[in-house]
């Protein structure tokens, strides 16, 4: 088959369509990264670099700060939602189909601006990385900081995850833990012979379930944490006294704490409890207080909100570099067989971006 040929210069919707409609699963994003690649070397403003299938673009016109503008180009499986369609609500014209929101209407919002921006009143690296929707090792973005450390190097970051065309600052961290409960196996006609973990895990939820979350203020923001009990197991036979339970929880915790006060954090509330780390996650803070912050939050009129989830803004904070999301799409149709962008919001954030770039 012949190479796909994008046209970076064409309406930025009908270039989310064309993106869209080149599936790439992750491990299979080859195809979309060629045609990004080549589109991008037409361009003379732009120094373009290739890293397995992550393509970079970088303008160096000697500007006194430089940001990172980045996108994951690979998406979740298909589920009967390709290719795209345009659809008519009520309320506005959707695209709709697979990778629509999560989050190639943002790449093609990346690459319209990479393409026409030719003088940005500040030297942008953009990104476009694989492998995001799978475990953190394959992570393209991980592996470039790894392989081209250089290339990440900014004062300020903005990654096109949706966020209905709203700036989210930073991004709360993440640890999950578990907790065992030990007991003595018997049969359960006679429980007195035994010791039920399963009963020892009440104290555990009832630390959870009387639990308040705290609001923690970072750089302007208020990030709401959070502490849920999310998978819970124990038990052999219907007939034995079960000897071994544990509850997984996962904690959302502002950008504020390190990993390792996360981790105080939890053993201090489940003190006396068998407690192992099994994944944890560093948050990002916004820098809101930095001109570029400022600025970007002005040029897009809106109103900073904090994220609440975590995102790749994280890997940015592991290298000082504050970073915010901001991007078309509704976060909560993300993965979703229903997956939808307003095309509104495709223009929004090609404006704000544009009008931040270019003021």
């Amino acid at each position: 088959m012949a190479p796909v040929t994008l046209n970076l210069e064409a309406d930025v919707v009908e270039l989310t369509r064309q993106i869209c409609d080149i599936e790439s699963v992750s491990g299979n994003e080859t195809e979309l990264a060629d045609a990004i690649e080549a589109a991008l070397r037409n361009y003379s403003h732009l120094e373009v670099l290739r890293d397995g299938d992550a393509v970079v673009a970088a303008t160096n016109l000697g500007r006194a700060s430089r940001v990172v503008i980045a996108g994951h180009i690979d998406t979740v499986p298909v589920a009967n939602n390709l290719p795209v369609k345009f659809l008519q609500t009520e309320q506005e014209q959707m695209l709709w189909g697979r990778g629509t929101v999560d989050m190639k209407a943002g790449v093609a919002v990346q690459l319209k601006l990479a393409a026409t921006v030719a003088e940005p009143n500040t030297d942008v690296t953009w990104i476009f990385y694989d492998h995001e929707e799978v475990e953190a090792s394959k992570n393209g973005l991980g592996r470039l900081a790894k392989n081209h450390p250089r290339l990440l190097e900014a004062s300020f970051a903005v990654l096109c995850e949706p966020t209905s065309a709203q700036v989210e600052g930073g991004c709360n961290g993440t640890m999950r833990i578990e907790i065992r409960t030990h007991g003595v196996k018997a049969h359960s006609a006679r429980p007195w012979m035994g010791k039920n973990a399963i009963h020892a895990t009440a104290e555990i939820l009832t630390i959870l379930a009387n639990h308040e979350t705290d609001e923690v203020e970072v750089d302007g923001l208020v990030y709401r944490e959070s502490l849920n009990a999310v998978l819970i197991s124990g038990g052999i036979a219907t007939n034995v006294i079960p000897d071994a339970a544990v509850i997984t929880v996962n904690y959302r915790f502002a950008p504020s704490k390190s990993v390792q006060d996360a981790e105080a954090h939890l053993r201090n509330i489940f003190a006396g409890f068998d407690v192992s780390v099994t994944d944890a996650a560093a948050g990002a803070r916004p820098g809101l207080d930095r001109p570029e912050a400022k600025a970007f939050v002005a040029a897009t009129a809106t109103t900073a909100k904090p994220k609440y989830g975590w995102t790749d803004v994280a890997r940015f904070s592991d290298l000082g570099v504050p970073a915010v999301n901001y991007g078309p799409g509704d976060p909560s149709k993300a993965h979703a067989d229903d997956e939808g962008v307003p095309v509104s919001q495709i223009y929004a954030c090609e404006n704000g971006l544009r009008a931040w770039l270019i003021a």
